[in-house]
Parts: C-alpha cells; structure tokens; sequence
C-alpha cells in the first residue's frame, strides 16, 4: 500500500501505529532520513547517479585519485559537518527515550542520530567523524586531520556553498599541489573510517545489528532503497521472524514485497507523525 494523499496518509499512519503498538522497534535508515537536513540521497527520483565512486582498489592504488579525493573530502566535510539533524531524526531519538524504540541501524555516515540524541546507534558502514591509518592502526579525530590538510595546503579554500556529495564530497576544480594528509603516528596511509565500495560491513559490526534486530519485535526501514546487500540481509532477518516490517521511502525498494507495509512519504513527515502516534 502507498500513500498519495494526505487522507491516505492518515489511514496507512493509523495502520502503521496499530501494527507497533507495544512493540520494541529497531530502525534502518538510509540516505533518504537525512536529505531533509541538506544531505542528497545517493538514488531516486531527480538523483543522477554517481559515474565513477571511489572503490577501496583505487584509493589504495591510485595515488592522484586519492589526491582528489582527500581535496574534495575535505572542501565537503566542512558543508557534511554543518548539517543540522531534522524532525525524523530527532522523533527516532525521543521514541528511543521512550523506551519505544531499541535503537537505529544506519546506512548513512553523516552522524546526525547521534546528534539528535539517540544513544543506541550502528554505523554499519561507518562513519566520517574518524579517520584511521591503514598501517598501525590508529583512529584520528576528523576535524585533527582537517587541521593538518590546511596546515599542510594554506591555499585551499572552503567555500560556504558547495555542492555536496552524499558522502560528503564536492568535485574540486583543482587538485594540484595539495598535500595529502598521512598518519602523525607512523607517516602511513590515512583512511576515512567509512565502508568504500567493493569494502565488506565488518563483521563485529554487523553482528551488533544482529544483535539489536533480535532484541527487537518489529522492523522500519526508513530512508533507504535497500539496494545495500547489508540491509537486504537484515531485512530478510526480520521476515524470517515474522516480526512487522514497515518501509518509508519514497520511491519502491527491494523489500516492499515482504513489507506488512510501505509508506511512500518522506521520513520527516511520517517519523513525527508515529512518534505522535505511539506516544
């Protein structure tokens, strides 16, 4: 079922609210809970698809594309960084103070949860607060490396408007000349703490979300097409128990065919409006 209009909403919202009532809810979100607070989805409607995206082989292998990626990294991290958590995410915060809510399992890397307030949250594929070195292993602060980029590269400039990736990116019009960043410990290779394509989910990782869709008796997916293998895998975990499964997004995904039901609504309005429901 999909809501196209504002009395459909309601109903499928009255629905939705009698399928979790006095349920313990775990939370899946992608890209489209936070595109609200100014961060593009990754696919759907009106969205063109990133041609080339940095896979773990290139960014260990290439050293220019690696250049580039460290300038556009950090001209868009500043933009990442001021994005501000909106309604959805902050209604999954007070369901989870209510005791509604177990905790959010998310795709996205921005970590606008945390700052919203929840306290019980997965960063599947990571996140862009840290940086890690690939060689001894330490973890930096990502504003510390921040620092040494523009130490390092006093040229660079960060424009207030840019033209943000959903991974915090910006094609930069130059990289020449720049310096990239290296570990402080060790001089090694520096890696944003975020799963690149053709990276695996680690598996401690993904086992804690595991763990708190167990601990869980109903399942949202919210934001997220589910082309993710990660969120397909979790999703059909919860089909295998029988526990509801509710989808908000936007556009179709993978799994609407196992959902008890799917809400085609934007997560700020439809988060707030179960939150009310529920509460």
């Amino acid at each position: 079922m999909s809501a196209s209009n504002t009395a459909e909403l309601s109903a499928t919202l009255e629905h939705a609210a009698e399928l979790l009532r006095d349920k313990r809810i775990a939370l899946l979100t992608g890209a489209g809970i936070s595109t609200d607070s100014g961060i593009p989805a990754y696919r759907g409607e009106g969205v063109t698809p990133r041609s080339d995206p940095m896979t773990i082989q290139t960014y260990l292998g290439d050293e220019v594309a690696r250049r580039r990626y460290w300038v556009g990294g950090h001209l868009g991290w500043k933009a990442f960084a001021r994005a501000a958590p909106n309604p959805g995410h902050t209604a999954l915060a007070e369901l989870e103070s209510a005791g509604t809510v177990s905790g959010v399992i998310t795709q996205n890397v921005d970590g606008l949860h945390l700052r919203a307030g929840s306290s019980h949250v997965i960063e599947v594929h990571g996140t862009m607060r840290r940086v890690l070195c690939l060689h001894c292993g330490q973890v930096f602060d990502r504003r510390d490396i921040a620092v040494q980029i523009e130490e390092q590269n006093p040229w660079i400039s960060v424009p207030e408007n840019v033209a943000l990736a959903p991974d915090g990116d910006v094609l930069p019009e130059s990289t020449e000349g720049f310096l990239i960043p290296t570990c402080t410990v060790c001089g090694g290779m520096l890696k944003p703490d975020v799963v690149f394509f053709g990276e695996y989910v680690p598996q401690d990782r993904f086992r804690a979300a595991e763990s708190l869709l167990r601990s869980s008796s109903a399942l949202i997916v919210a934001g997220s097409s589910l082309v993710v293998n990660s969120g397909v895998r979790l999703v059909e975990r919860a089909r295998r128990r029988s526990i509801p499964l509710i989808i908000v997004n936007r556009e179709p995904t993978r799994a609407d065919a196992w959902a008890d039901l799917t809400i085609a609504a934007g997560t700020s309005d439809v988060l707030p409006a179960l939150q009310e429901l529920l509460s």
